[in-house]
């Protein structure tokens, strides 16, 4: 049975389009969003600063607005002052202006930008800790099983090593394993180097581990044994062992958006861990009665402070030491609060920041 689309009819065709399919006759219900085309011209520096003082902001002088725009850009920008705009409700939500508040400065939406630049930094030396600590615990784990347990099926939980992605037709196993073969074979750092020259490849799991990144641990993590998956969450400190792949999705995501440097302060991330139940652990019963907080950064900063408790206890003191300072500079002569971070009120005198 062979599919017959005329694309250009369906480019064009609304909701409710009708496809033939030769062989076998059925319809499909076809739901299309239409685009407006891009037609903004393009805007020189100079300009952009004229266009954000022809909307509202204050700028300061032009020069240094020009010098700012410069360092930043202004796309970047956008997502800091996006909550500057004036907005209306209307019944579909919330429709924000292109003119801004009364009172909006550039100076604002840098101090904002800068405020997220540290708190990046911050994320990233403590999803380090997590990984460097989880690194050590799969391999210890998965290694008793032999030095190629990440690369035998049966070890490795049956969805994951030999069921079929109904997206690739492979099971996610072999797309995660020809992923751990590019890295082997690629990696520069000078152990690689060594064991690709003596003893050629594949790496044994417990080398092999430390040329992966952070998603691909995160993989084969969610691809272990439920009985492994127990060992690993109990090694962790975890009241509810299964959900480490969720946290672990979640973790890599937000380290992600920190490698490239994106927004991250009011992020709804797009991977968000898996909330705990209330009475499972007293010490994060808080984030489990906060449906806020659990699609806000906050979720992914408690689940990394509870695994840091375990991995390194003596950097989870000093982690929540910084966060607690670095929210302290949070930029508050604005339209913006610290709680669209989805930090409770109150949450740096929690037991599980202190």
């Amino acid at each position: 049975m062979q599919a017959i689309v005329d694309y250009q009819s369906l480019n064009t065709a609304g909701p409710g389009t009708l496809i033939g399919v030769s062989g076998s006759v059925f319809f499909m219900f076809v739901t299309l969003t239409f685009c407006m085309s891009y037609n903004k011209p393009f805007l020189s520096v100079h300009d952009q600063v004229l266009l954000l003082q022809a909307r509202g902001m204050d700028v300061g002088t032009v020069t240094h607005a020009e010098t700012l725009l410069t360092q930043f850009g202004y796309y970047r920008l956008s997502g800091y002052w996006h909550p500057m705009r004036k907005w209306k409700i209307v019944p579909d939500g919330t429709v924000y202006e292109d003119d801004f508040q009364q009172g909006s400065t550039l100076t604002q939406a840098i101090k904002l930008a800068k405020f997220d630049e540290d708190l990046r930094a911050l994320f990233l030396r403590a999803v380090e800790r997590i990984e460097i600590g989880l690194r050590v615990r799969v391999a210890l784990l998965l290694g008793q099983h032999g030095a190629m347990a990440h690369r035998d099926p049966k070890n490795l939980y049956p969805k994951f090593s030999s069921t079929p992605d109904p997206t690739t037709g492979v099971p996610p196993y072999t797309t995660w394993v020809n992923r751990v073969d590019e890295h082997e074979a690629r990696s520069k750092e000078q152990f690689a180097v060594h064991m690709r020259s003596k003893y050629g490849l594949p790496f044994p799991l417990w080398v092999s581990i430390e040329v992966w990144d952070f998603g691909m641990m995160s993989r084969l993590v969610s691809g272990m044994t439920i009985s492994d998956l127990y060992a690993l969450g109990t090694q962790l400190g975890m009241s509810r062992q299964l959900v480490i792949p969720s946290w672990l999705r979640a973790i890599n995501h937000i380290r992600n958006i920190c490698a490239h440097y994106s927004r991250l302060w009011n992020r709804s991330p797009a991977d968000q861990p898996m909330p705990p139940k209330l009475g499972e652990d007293p010490i994060l019963d808080h984030l489990a009665t906060d449906s806020f907080a659990q699609t806000k950064l906050y979720a992914v900063a408690a689940v990394m402070q509870y695994l840091l408790r375990t991995i390194d206890p003596a950097f989870a003191t000093e982690w929540s030491n910084l966060l607690k300072a670095h929210f302290l500079t949070f930029p508050t002569k604005s339209p913006f609060v610290a709680e669209q971070s989805g930090f409770p009120e109150g949450w740096n005198t929690l037991l599980l920041w202190n």
